[in-house]
């Protein structure tokens, strides 16, 4: 497959695929949408975890540090195992694995979490799953959509983020007007099943087989150029793909500067919603309102990057990204909250559906590895770092001083941004104005 940016000339607005990448579409993003779900429920009762274990700040920052110490070899370790066992149809099975670890994971958190100790090592098995399905199911998504619409389909896909950490509020507020903590990391992953069994059904050779003739009979240009590749040896192919590429290893500072604001605004958004006065579970609920509007800015960036350029999108999310920590400080009241966190939604998981489709671009053999790499290290290491430092910061500085820290962090990923190639030429490119170049 050629590394050329993708052409813009000539191309459709409105995207279109044969009806099985609409339906994994649509169960992808139910996927991702339980990551997130996943993913959303320690920072959502943290309070009450405090609360039981009598935990300050700094303590439950360690409780994420674990969780995310899981995550970095659950990312590392599938996104290599799914270009492994196969791409394309082949990544149903790894991502049906890790979901299911995660939901073993919440089922002995809830039988078996009585001390902290044991509560603290069972955040392994939760993390592990969350870093390892994120990056199989965007590699899966892409791989089943022409090439022309990457962004717009994986920025839907992504909808399940921001739907997801809509959804956690919602879930965890119902969970507790019944129950405790505990029985959140019980109930909730198992919503996951349904969509692990739609996984199997859809993800398979025959289907995907469809899908590829129906693009090519249409003039499109196929994800991949078989259905499925299956490295030999012992399978370090994807991996020097993927760490010789410098937009992946670029990819890495960006995200791991925009997930290092976010793990840290989520993290004690919870809680400064509490010391606000506002009740656990409206504050849980609120916490999670950037989900209604997130899918907004996931669908129209991702789908501009596939016009536009993806470092278009991306300058602009990082100026909002900053933008919106810095009205993290108005937040005083349910009423700021909700406006704050709103706008927040348009920004906050646009970058990453626009940074995957440009890794997708650059190593499209080694998509998952690329993805597990950066997920692996940018989400792991800035979870495991951001959380322990934001609670520090806030424990001496207060939330003012934390929010302003976030906005100057998010400002520098476009240090790196300036340092990566443009794998979608514009229309003006194409045109001859700006000939693009290669990855």
């Amino acid at each position: 497959m050629s590394d050329e940016p993708l052409a813009a000339h000539g191309r459709s607005w409105v995207p279109r695929a044969h009806p099985l990448s609409w339906a994994t579409l649509v169960v992808t993003t139910g996927a991702i949408l339980m990551t997130a779900v996943d993913g959303g429920i320690l920072p959502a009762v943290l309070p009450a975890i405090q609360k039981d274990f009598g935990l300050n700040a700094a303590q439950a920052g360690l409780v994420n540090s674990v969780f995310f110490g899981g995550l970095i070899v659950g990312a590392l370790l599938f996104g290599w195992l799914s270009d492994r066992i196969g791409t394309g149809y082949r990544r149903s099975w790894t991502w049906n694995i890790a979901m299911l670890i995660g939901i073993l994971g919440g089922a002995l958190t809830f039988g078996l979490a009585g001390s902290f100790a044991a509560f603290l090592l069972l955040r392994i098995p939760m993390g592990i799953s969350r870093g390892g399905s994120e990056p199989v199911n965007v590699a899966l998504v892409s791989e089943w959509w022409p090439k022309q619409f990457r962004g717009f389909a994986v920025g839907v896909h992504h909808t399940g983020f921001p739907l997801g950490q809509f959804l956690t509020g919602a879930l965890i507020a119902a969970v507790l007007g019944f129950a405790g903590w505990q029985e959140a990391f019980l109930l909730i992953p198992l919503l996951g099943i349904p969509i692990m069994v739609l996984q199997a059904f859809i993800g398979t050779r025959r289907n995907q087989r469809r899908v590829y003739d129906w693009i090519d009979a249409h003039g499109y240009t196929k994800p991949l150029p078989e259905l499925s590749t299956r490295p030999k040896g012992l399978g370090l192919g994807p991996v020097k793909d993927a760490l010789a590429s410098p937009n992946v290893r670029w990819s890495v500072v960006l995200i791991f500067l925009f997930l290092w604001a976010e793990t840290a605004a989520v993290t004690f958004l919870t809680g400064q919603l509490v010391n606000q006065g506002i009740d656990l579970g409206l504050a849980a609920l609120l916490s999670g309102a950037s989900g209604l509007t997130g899918w907004i800015g996931q669908v129209v960036w991702g789908a501009w990057s596939d016009h536009a350029g993806r470092k278009f999108a991306i300058r602009f999310l990082v100026i909002g990204w900053a933008a919106s920590m810095l009205a993290m400080i108005l937040i005083t009241s349910p009423a700021s909250a909700w406006i704050v966190l709103l706008a927040w939604g348009l920004f906050r998981n646009a970058p990453f559906p626009v940074v995957y489709a440009l890794l997708i671009d650059s190593v499209p053999r080694a998509a998952g590895t690329a993805m597990g790499i950066m997920i692996g290290i940018a989400l792991g290491v800035s979870g495991v770092l951001a959380a322990p430092v934001a609670g520090l910061i806030i424990d001496s500085g207060g939330f003012t001083v934390h929010y302003v820290v976030l906005a100057v962090i998010c400002l520098l990923g476009l240090l790196p941004l300036a340092r990566m190639t443009e794998t979608v030429a514009t229309r003006t490119a194409t045109t001859g104005a700006a000939g693009p170049t290669e990855v």
